[in-house]
């Protein structure tokens, strides 16, 4: 249970991430993922990442340049622009369904124009999770001019698509409908210089 904790990313690096050892049992037709992050980077960096043996881009929310979100589902991405804080903790959720391909995104609990993305695909189960590194294969590759500088919490994944009112419940830490993990159940392993902090 990590509620009221945050995982905190001090520097750069080529190995420091946290591995998320719970997983989907099948493979996924729809999904959503939610994080906050809070950091003064400008630079791309990686958030989250969904790798399989056959495709390390499975799934992959990463901050492509200020202001600007890059979400992929099966090496395919679609960019949101947001405003460039930088101040403040923001909160992000993308959203996924197989059968039309409609992408949803969260910033800060406000719901942006849907997109459109890898209709009809699948995404196998069969996955290593990596929160702070963008991995280049699977369970590695990692980049230090990829890497999380900051820090990351109210991280959750569902094999489902979620309303406005679930995005802002996650926010807050109180999801209503139950996730594949969340943070108050979130089995991982922090590898390298990564610290849990409240």
């Amino acid at each position: 249970d990590l509620l009221q904790w945050v995982f905190v990313f001090p520097e750069e690096s080529n190995t420091t991430h946290v591995l998320v050892k719970a997983k989907p049992e099948e493979p996924l037709l729809n999904f959503t993922v939610c994080l906050k992050s809070f950091t003064d980077l400008t630079r791309p960096y990686s958030l989250f990442s969904y790798a399989t043996k056959t495709q390390s881009k499975e799934i992959l929310l990463l901050k492509s340049r200020y202001g600007e979100y890059q979400f992929y589902v099966g090496g395919k991405s679609v960019t949101f622009r947001v405003p460039k804080g930088g101040e403040d903790p923001e909160h992000i959720c993308a959203s996924w369904e197989s059968t039309t391909g409609i992408v949803g995104f969260w910033f800060n609990g406000k719901p942006w124009p849907r997109k459109g993305l890898q209709r009809g695909y699948t995404v196998g189960a069969e996955a290593s999770i990596v929160l702070g590194q963008e991995q280049q294969s699977f369970g590695g590759g990692f980049e230090a001019q990829s890497s999380f500088v900051g820090e990351i919490s109210s991280v959750y994944m569902w094999d489902m698509g979620i309303s406005t009112r679930a995005v802002l419940e996650a926010m807050n830490d109180n999801p209503w409908e139950a996730p594949i993990f969340g943070w108050g159940n979130f089995p991982c392993k922090m590898v390298g210089e990564v610290y849990l902090k409240p």
